[in-house]
């Protein structure tokens, strides 16, 4: 079996071009030294000293530049150059060897900073052997470091496509708990699920019974399972006095297909023809939501 699921070399040489047009000639030929001493010593403690030290040699500005290396939806936004370069560097890694290869990595987990915790979780989708890191991935999930959180969050492939269901639907809840953005969760309406439909709805319940305010996201999610029994959540929504709600509302109406719920759209023709229009989605509703 390929350790990769994607073209590693094509993927290192597209973000060494990346790294090329911002790292400086001291820092390129930095990091061609260290290329060359890994391939001379094969020891993980070279390939780990030179992970660690990135910063130093490569500093740390902001690549404002939004690129998508590969194809497989890895995209690189507002990384500092030192994390990419060790995106790139952890691509070097030998992988040829499967038990070394996932012992190197996991060591470099235990011993990580915060920036370095971010990197790798950041770096799921391009790490050999994928099934291998779907307990450490659900272990950050756990964590209370907001950039360690977004590295597994946002724009990253891995947790859909890896996480069993109990783990994505804790990923779900702690963004929301968290207030992340969840609408830039990969694979967020592929993965929806009753399960958490009815995690989401007893906390909405909680929310309400409380007096406090629920990220209108969370009806992105429960949208596609409305049935008799939900519907009456979606008339609270709609009897809110904050707008977004009642876009949230009117989102989640055109999204489902249960008819009486569909129905409803039609008692709201601006928001119905803000959704035709495309002035009215869920990224209008996170943004929004983002700024209240």
């Amino acid at each position: 079996m390929e350790p990769y699921y994607y073209d590693s070399a094509l993927v290192s040489k597209r973000i060494h071009a990346i790294i090329t047009a911002h790292a400086t000639p001291q820092a390129l030929n930095w990091l061609q030294q260290q290329l060359q001493l890994l391939q001379e010593a094969k020891t993980t403690q070279r390939f780990n000293i030179t992970f660690t030290a990135m910063p130093r040699f490569t500093g740390k500005q902001v690549i404002s530049d939004t690129h998508i290396a590969e194809a497989n939806n890895f995209f690189i936004y507002g990384y500092t150059l030192d994390r990419l370069a060790r995106i790139w560097w952890l691509l070097q890694l030998p992988s040829d060897d499967r038990s070394r290869y996932v012992a190197a990595i996991e060591d470099l987990f235990s011993a990580a900073d915060m920036n370095e915790q971010i990197t790798l979780y950041g770096a799921l989708p391009l790490l050999a052997y994928p099934e291998e890191w779907k307990l450490r991935t659900a272990e950050g999930v756990r964590s209370n470091i907001g950039g360690v959180l977004e590295a597994i969050m946002v724009h990253n492939p891995y947790p859909a496509q890896y996480l069993d269901e109990p783990a994505w639907n804790q990923l779900v809840m702690k963004a929301i708990f968290t207030d992340k953005p969840v609408h830039l969760i990969t694979g967020l309406d592929e993965r929806a699920n009753p399960e958490l439909v009815q995690i989401l709805r007893d906390y909405a319940h909680e929310r309400w019974a409380a007096g406090r305010k629920i990220n209108p996201m969370l009806w992105r999610l429960i949208a596609p399972f409305i049935d008799n029994d939900i519907l009456p959540d979606i008339n609270r929504l709609r009897a809110s006095d904050q707008v977004v709600d009642k876009e949230a509302a009117a989102l989640a109406c055109a999204q489902t297909g249960f008819g009486p719920a569909k129905a409803l759209l039609l008692q709201s023709p601006e928001l119905a023809a803000a959704i035709a229009n495309e002035s009215l989605t869920w990224v209008t509703v996170a943004e929004k939501a983002s700024s209240l």
